[in-house]
Parts: structure tokens; sequence; C-alpha cells
């Protein structure tokens, strides 16, 4: 595929109007073709009303045709995932076969949601059936279904140049919804970018549907952010990034006349509790298991375990030495921008200043952008006395804290704010404090990890990647997994209409042979 740097607005390249910029390689240093284009409040104005023109017929397709096109862009990243694993490569400095996994599971998404349309679950189906000899008072037919929000803009994430990029996650799931996208490329990997926005614009076309179903926009500064969440017709966001990046856009939406959702992915450090017993019995394997997991991504990783708590104890020692022995072994590596290796930096001084011992640290970097990873320790008390030691840390550090006994593992737990997991390692001897550890969690995190690691994230019908405020910003939903289309819908009740009006999920012979919740009960007649 021949990178153009266009815009892609509907089915039309578009050239500039606010500039250019070319891909920088954060490992060299140098700066890669082609130029890409920048535009502004008018290009995004023409995709947001071209999504806007495609809303109607799209939301309305059906769930084979649907389906099929999300089949369609599978099939097409599938077709170019080398290319596309090559040229992201270039724009991080990360190995290229990283990419081809990612781009495999990518497709897998958007054939996982191609199901989840053809199940018709996510419409939630309900019918409350006409009494008309009710008493006191009659009742109406009343059919319920959930249709599509609208345009949905998309923020492209840095760390994830595919899964969370123009073809990631969020762009399924909003297509699967029915919703046309307007996607913001990162200019991290505008090349990367730009070979996933072509395959859904020529899916698009291949498909037979409006070209206004997907469009991918590319600016400097904010202005072309800021034009997306204020346009009136752009009906949801989703970001996935920074605290401070994330409520900025989330204010910003709350603002307007008529304030729209912001569905953000934004900071967490996914607390790992060890409980006594399991630290007697597997100190050491914990230890080193964590930090292996922990440094995936050069620590770019929104689930990277990042904080390890236990109670000094027997199996600490064992615990502090492999993460310590581990941590040496892992090589300083580029990381994804020079952005993001200038906050690691500024965040290890963070730490230190807030009084963070280190305590083992990886070969020095041999490069400006690279990354060395590091692991200090702190008390319990220290992590109390410091909120800014329970703050993330974006990059290749994890903070141990020797806790005093159980209540001030239970402490520090109550002391961390919301976060997208968090762990638990334990033995049959600990089911006390695992008890009392629980309600605390179930608090506080989207999901609680049992003797194993809070990275990989499973992408799946039970998965959730969210959970409370800072983790994200409404933790009703979630950004991975089957459920992340349910932040593209809304209910609509259908009150007393003839069957040949009403959609096809509603009718009385269910044509699409659905599962419907009919006066209360599940069926699929």
């Amino acid at each position: 595929m021949t990178l153009t740097g266009e815009l892609l607005l509907g089915a039309a390249g578009v050239p500039a109007t606010a500039g250019t910029m070319k891909a920088l390689n954060p490992a060299t240093g140098e700066l890669i073709e082609p130029e890409f284009a920048f535009g502004g409040a008018a290009e995004v104005d023409r995709a947001v009303r071209l999504a806007d023109d495609a809303l109607d017929s799209y939301s309305h397709t059906g769930p084979a045709e649907r389906a099929a096109f999300l089949d369609l862009i599978a099939d097409k990243l599938e077709a170019v995932k080398d290319e596309l694993a090559a040229r992201t490569a270039l724009e991080t400095g990360l190995p290229a076969a990283q990419f081809e996994g990612e781009a495999i599971r990518t497709a897998g998404v958007f054939r996982k949601f191609a199901t989840v349309v053809r199940q018709g679950r996510f419409l939630q189906v309900a019918i409350d059936t006409a009494q008309p000899d009710r008493r006191p008072a009659p009742r109406m037919d009343h059919r319920l279904l959930k249709v599509a929000l609208g345009p949905v803009a998309i923020f492209g994430a840095s760390n994830f140049p595919i899964s969370y990029s123009a073809a990631g996650g969020d762009t399924a799931s909003a297509l699967a919804a029915g919703c046309p996208v307007v996607v913001k490329a990162h200019n991290a990997h505008p090349g990367a970018s730009e070979i996933q926005g072509r395959v859904i614009q020529e899916a698009v076309a291949e498909a037979g549907l409006h070209e206004g179903v997907f469009s991918l926009v590319r600016g400097a500064g904010n202005e072309i952010g800021e034009a997306l969440v204020d346009h009136p017709l752009v009906r949801a966001v989703t970001f996935t990034g920074s605290e401070g990046g994330g409520m900025a856009l989330y204010r910003r939406a709350q603002r307007r006349p008529d304030p729209i959702p912001v569905f953000t992915e934004m900071t967490s450090v996914n607390p790992t509790f060890v409980l006594p017993a399991a630290l007697a019995a597997r100190g050491a394997e914990i230890g080193g298991g964590l930090v292996q997991r922990a440094m995936y991504n050069v620590g770019q990783a929104c689930l990277k375990p990042a904080i390890l708590l236990a109670v000094d104890g027997p199996g600490f020692q064992e615990l502090r030495d492999a993460a310590i022995a581990e941590v040496e072994k892992v090589a300083a590596r580029t990381m994804l921008t020079p952005g993001i290796h200038d906050s690691y930096t500024r965040n290890v001084q963070r730490m230190q200043g807030e009084g963070a011992t280190l305590i083992g640290a990886g070969p020095a970097p041999a490069h400006g952008g690279d990354g060395q990873s590091l692991l200090y320790e702190v008390t319990g008390e220290q992590l109390l006395a410091a909120p800014a030691l329970r703050e993330e840390v974006f990059g290749p550090a994890i903070l141990l804290v020797r806790l005093t006994g159980s209540d001030q593992l239970l402490g520090t737990a109550r002391a961390f704010r919301g976060q997208l997991s968090a762990t638990v390692h334990a033995e049959a001897a600990d089911r006390p404090g695992v008890e009392q550890l629980l309600p605390i969690l179930e608090r506080r995190t989207g999901r609680i990890v049992f003797n194993a690691f809070s990275i990989p994230q499973e992408v799946s019908y039970a998965s959730t990647h969210g959970g409370p405020f800072p983790a994200s910003s409404d933790s009703r939903f979630t950004s991975v997994g089957m459920r992340a289309i349910e932040r593209f819908v809304r209910p609509i009740t259908y009150q007393n209409f003839p069957d040949e009006l009403l959609p096809q999920p509603l009718r009385e012979a269910n044509p699409l042979h659905l599962w419907r919740l009919v006066d209360g009960e599940l069926t699929q007649h």
C-alpha cells in the first residue's frame, strides 16, 4: 500500500490545509517519509457531516450485512498485517513481530463483534404485549430496543498503535453498534493509522455502504480534537491516554449546549497484593513473574502491574530478590515518543523526591530515548503519607511496598483511587484476609485478578477494562470486550405501533430469530 499522507474524508483523500508532519523513528531520531497532512475545523466539519449523512442508512443495516462488513475489515487487516507491522515498528522503535500479533488480534476483535451483531443480544429487545382487558386500566403494547447513538469521535492512542488506533476496539465496537466513526489519528504513528484507515475505507466501498461510515483526520495541537468534541453532530467520544488529556475532553464535552458522553480510559497502577501464605509459598515466583509482565512494551501498558505490596515476613526477601534479579536482566529499550520518555524521567524523579529508594536497575540506556528498567521500594507508611507515590509512572518502573501487617495492607488498599485492575495472590490459609480485602477492591476497580497478573487482558464477553475514576470517566462501561458496544447504543420504546412499521427485531414474527424478553420471559419466539 502506498502511503499518501492524505486525510481520509469519506471516500476521498484530502491534502493538507493546515501544514504537514513526518513520522519520527524514536529509535534513530530520523524522520520518515512521506509528509502527512494536517487539517482543521473545516475538515472535521466535512467528516462529521458525512458521518451524520451515513447514520440513517448504516444504523439500519441488518445483522447479516453489518456483520459481513466487520468480517471484511478483519480480512483486510490480516492481508496487510506484515506491511502494517513493519510501518508500526518504524514509528515506535518496537519489534515488528509484536505488531504482527497485534494486527491479528485486532482482526479477531472485528470478527468477534461480527458475531455480537449476528446474535443481536446487544439490542436488548424487550416486549410488553398489549393487555386491553387489564384493570383498572388497559396496557398498550410497548416494544424496546437499543439504537445507535450517532457519529462517534475516536481518539487514537499512543501505546497500542493498532488495537487502540484507527482500526482498534473503539472503532470496531462503534461500527458494530451502527455508529459511523471519525478517527483522530495519533501523530506518533501516522503511517500505521493511514494503513488501517485505508483498510476500512476500502471495506466501506466494497460493502456498498455510505462513504461517511468512516473518516480519518489529523491535526497539529489541540484544535482538531476540540473541533471534534465541539461539533454538534458528534454524539459520543472515546479517548485512551492520560488523566489530564481525558478530563480536558470530558469537561469540554460537558460544557456543550448539548453535553455528550466521553468514554475515557486513563490512569491506573494496577496494585498487586500478596497475602502472607502466598508470599511464603511463592514469593520468588510472584516477584519475578510480576516484573516480566510489567516490562511488556517497555512498561507502556495501561495494565502494567506497577505497585507490588506485601507484608514483611517469610518470603518477602525472596520476592524482593527475585524482582531485583529480573529487573537487572531487562535491557533499556526505546520508548514510544520523546514526550513519553521525558514524562517517564520526570515521574521517576518525582518518586525519588517522595522518598522511594532505588533497589534494582537494568543496564544503562544506550540512547537518549531509551527507558531504563527500575525497581524502587518504600514502606507502607511512606505510601500512605505521599499520594504521589500512588500515581502512575508510565514506563518501565515498579514500586515495591514493604508493609508491617494486615491492617496496613487493608489501609493501603483503601488509599488507592479507581483502578483498571487489582490483583490478589493468596493461598487457602489466606482466605480470611482475602475476604476482608475483596470488598475494598470491588469499590475501586473494574477487574480483580486472583493468583495471576493484570496483563494481558482477555478480549471476551466477560471482559472489563474500566473502573471508578480516574481509571475511566464512567465505571458502568468497558472499553475492551464485547460489552464495549454498550457505550454506543441507547434505548428507544415503540408504543402502540402497527407491526409493519416496527423495526424487524420488534416484529411479532421475530424474523431475525433474536432472543427477546417478552412479557418478562426470555424467548426466541
